[in-house]
């Protein structure tokens, strides 16, 4: 087997000191798994992984496009966080019925809300395919060569796997290329939403609270996969039947002790250890203060409206909470990656790697670095106006995104029509028109363009920057801009729209070309699609070559030093313990949270701290059935596991693989793990399975729900 690559954050720091670092793929464990039974695990590696029978892998799911589940029970039951399940919980409320709001809870199957386009796909099987992928690649070969010869064997691989397992197959590529991984997969498409606490409980704390410990929120929403025949595949009917999984996990209402053996098993979607200086000050000193300025304008103007408007609310809630999310992250992680002088830290690597290499045994290597430094020096502007892009256009102003999707029918109309396909693509669109405007309000739109436009238009180069909008803005403010804009475009108008797409022919299909707000959109993906994607991309194509071999002369300069993979949305697995932190002089965290901590927190004058009459009448007369320890109910608590973006929702694992919990956040000293890690004080929070289930069952009264799981003491 070949050897695996695992990093442990900065080379200067001791290899092997704290085993509770990174994240390991699940069926090449290698020596991880002897320091996890050291730590106090009570599982064999194929328990935790295995071909040929029930292992705790198949009771792990990604759930949607980035999150992960797990299963609960054997009739296709899921838990995920509530975040998570947001856009959905979201999909089904309205004004008469807020779930976000009230919660939801299905009190039979009947009940349950089938979810569109939500999907729970699982993984078969991992295999190292390194030496396969690599077949006709030499060390000489120039990139565009090398490309090719991979792109040749990857499909063939990938050709051959599908066909041999009559399954969905994908290579992925590890650090940088120098390792390679066939994933199977199998993807179910009927989801449903069998329940979810009120906001109140299942984001107690929101913004404020966000990415900071001590936490108080019930983090979790339930689910139920449905399967056609033979457990297989199918798209949604009410024919279908319970998914039936090959593991699904008992839940533990022993709970955790401090210092217990903690694991969090899922798909972390990106890490980036390997990072050199040229990278990190890129990030903390210009990339994440323009997106901050950018997301904290966003959240100002969306808080406003949002709080003075139920509709409102209901339309930006997901929205909101995707812009703040990140937002926030980004904060923690600069005050993290500046605090422990990370840039420093990996200059100091760069300069030990530098003098090792200078010899001629190490010849190859030498170039590395001035040429990683040399391509962000060049590609800065690039890689500035893309990420300024997505802030603009996917999280600001909604309309431009939406009228892009228009430009095949507007600039292509006559083919088209000629073919006999417009009729379709305007139904199509007539769909996306409603399900637009279920969720935009033009008050708030307006608002965001004529805060962030200006803010765009500072940070990108005039070159690569929308010509319409630097013209505009030179004789005119943002907000007169704005209304002249939205006041000239068809598409802040539902009904105008729509009149359009019923009648739209030869003569008005020109007309809709000179829209301004079509003209703006046109501008902006046309600078995308010419400009900036062909550069990143060439960016991206050139700095994975130098980091791979950066990452190879690491190898070799330091040979008795151990790397684990960068997160890249594949299983892993991370192991700790339950244990608090003392993240600064004078503050020092214990592991766990209670009921009386949202007791002490509640407010009913504040948004983020409200919470629901009964809830609060159970936990103030102490009401916690068989949920409670030493007379307390345990909300939250936190673990050494290495976690990032994608382990949400993942599940919390005692050393006998029995639930304990359900991951869902860093603290915000953690959020510089994902570039630069710190094993005193990076934690991972986790809501406590007895909160979920008091939720559940003393709550919202859908115990029915427990009688299908699998409850077990320790």
């Amino acid at each position: 087997m070949k050897k695996i690559f695992v990093i442990l954050g900065v080379l200067t720091q001791t290899f092997l000191s704290q085993a509770k670092e990174g994240m390991w793929i699940p069926s090449v464990l290698g020596a991880a798994f002897d320091d996890m039974k050291a730590m106090g695990l009570q599982l064999s590696s194929e328990d935790l992984y295995s071909l040929n029978h029930s292992s705790l892998k198949d009771a792990i799911l990604i759930f949607g496009g980035g999150c992960t589940g797990e299963m609960v029970s054997d009739q296709g039951l899921l838990f995920t966080n509530h975040h998570c399940g947001f856009d959905n919980i979201q999909y089904h409320s309205t004004v008469e019925h807020d779930y976000l709001r009230d919660g939801f809870w299905a009190m039979n199957r009947g009940q349950e809300l089938a979810c569109p386009d939500l999907s729970a796909t699982f993984i078969i099987s991992m295999e190292d395919v390194t030496t396969q992928m690599l077949s006709g690649v030499s060390d000489t070969m120039q990139l565009a060569s090398l490309n090719k010869i991979k792109a040749a064997n990857k499909k063939k691989i990938e050709d051959e796997a599908r066909k041999a397992n009559k399954c969905d197959a994908s290579v992925r590529s590890f650090n940088y290329g120098n390792q390679f991984f066939l994933v199977l997969s199998k993807t179910y498409t009927d989801v449903r939403l069998v329940g979810a606490p009120p906001s109140a409980i299942g984001k107690f704390g929101g913004d404020t609270d966000n990415w900071v410990w001590p936490r108080h929120n019930a983090d979790f929403s339930v689910f139920r996969i449905y399967a056609g025949p033979n457990n297989e595949p199918a798209a949604y009917s009410k024919d279908n039947k319970p998914y039936k999984p090959g593991h699904f996990f008992p839940i533990c209402t022993s709970g955790v002790a401090e210092g217990d053996f903690t694991m969090v098993y899922g798909f972390p979607g990106r890490t980036e250890h390997f990072l050199t200086s040229y990278a990190v000050d890129f990030i903390v000193n210009r990339l994440n203060p323009f997106r901050i300025h950018m997301r904290e304008t966003s959240l100002g103007i969306l808080d406003k409206h949002m709080s003075s408007s139920q509709k409102v609310n209901i339309q930006y809630a997901s929205k909101q909470s995707g812009i703040s999310n990140a937002y926030k992250k980004w904060i923690g992680q600069d005050m993290g990656l500046k605090r422990f002088e990370a840039l420093e830290a990996k200059k100091k690597v760069e300069e030990d790697f530098t003098s090792k290499i200078n010899n001629e045994m190490y010849k190859s290597y030498q170039p590395v670095l001035p040429k990683l430094k040399d391509l962000y020096l060049k590609n800065e502007g690039y890689n500035m106006a893309q990420s300024a892009f997505s802030e603009y256009v996917y999280y600001g102003p909604e309309i431009f995104a939406f009228a892009h999707d228009f430009q095949n029918l507007i600039q292509n109309y006559a083919k088209l029509d000629s073919a006999g396909t417009a009729g379709v693509i305007k139904k199509d669109l007539k769909a996306k028109v409603r399900s637009f405007y279920k969720d935009f309000d033009l008050a708030t739109e307006k608002e965001l363009f004529t805060a962030l436009t200006p803010i765009y238009m500072k940070f990108v180069r005039d070159d690569l920057g929308p010509i319409a909008i630097q013209h505009q803005m030179k004789s005119m403010d943002a907000k007169d801009y704005c209304e002249i804009l939205y006041t000239k475009t068809i598409f802040a108008d539902s009904t105008k729209l729509l009149t359009f797409l019923d009648k739209v022919n030869k003569k008005s299909w020109k007309k809709m070309q000179k829209d301004p707000v079509l003209a703006i959109s046109t501008e902006l993906f046309a600078i995308l699609d010419t400009q900036l994607r062909p550069k990143v991309g060439e960016f991206n194509s050139n700095l994975d070559f130098l980091m791979g071999n950066y990452v190879k002369g690491l190898n070799k300069i330091y040979p008795n030093q151990t790397y684990w993979c960068d997160a890249n949305s594949t299983m892993r697995v991370s192991y700790g313990k339950a244990e608090g932190s003392t993240p600064r002089d004078g503050t020092d965290y214990i592991y766990y949270t209670t009921a009386q901590g949202i007791l002490d927190k509640y407010d009913p004058n504040f948004p983020d701290y409200i919470f629901p009459d009964r809830a609060l009448e159970l936990f103030r007369k102490k009401e916690f059935g068989k949920y409670a320890e030493n007379g307390e109910l345990r909300i939250a608590f936190t673990g050494s596991n290495h976690t990032t973006g994608g382990n949400s929702g993942s599940p919390a694992l005692n050393a006998t693989g029995q639930l304990i919990g359900i991951n869902f956040d860093r603290s915000w000293e953690s959020t510089m793990s994902d570039i630069y890690y710190s094993p005193e004080i990076c934690r991972n929070i986790m809501v406590d399975i007895r909160y979920v289930l008091w939720v559940i069952d003393v709550y919202a009264n859908a115990g029915y729900l427990l009688d299908e799981m699998q409850l077990v003491k320790k």
